[in-house]
């Protein structure tokens, strides 16, 4: 059996190897887009069993511009075969600012938030949980 395809979209280098490394020890193979547009493609390209996202990437709602054209209810969005793909948002926002936010299924698609630096136990526990 193929192992399940994950999608990590971040601009920040660090944060992709240090998710990428347990992912892949795991027998998960990761795939990675550095902003929104590169994460779009590689969304249609990979097709990805799961997606981790980044908040904050080319602009400060990067993210959420992502998590809204994936998970699309538009029946005529190029997206449309990936509106069910889980979605784990990570941010430090809740620790850098005031802000708080959580997943909306109109305002906000997303499946769970994690905040960074997220624990790779953690990380491990929470993509299992979404993929079965």
């Amino acid at each position: 059996m193929d192992p399940k395809k994950i999608l990590l979209v971040d601009d920040d280098p660090d944060q992709r190897l240090t998710m990428r490394l347990p992912l892949e020890a795991a027998g998960y193979a990761v795939f990675e887009a550095v902003s929104l547009t590169e994460g779009l493609d590689k969304v249609k390209e990979v097709k990805p069993d799961l997606i981790i996202l980044d908040v904050m990437m080319d602009t400060m709602t990067s993210g959420f511009q992502f998590a809204l054209e994936v998970h699309s209810q538009n029946p005529n969005s190029e997206y449309r075969q990936f509106k069910d793909v889980p979605i784990l948002m990570l941010t430090a926002i809740h620790s850098t600012t005031p802000l708080r936010f959580g997943a909306d299924e109109d305002y906000l698609p997303v499946d769970e938030f994690l905040d960074k630096p997220v624990d790779p136990e953690v990380l491990l526990a929470k993509v299992r949980q979404r993929l079965g």
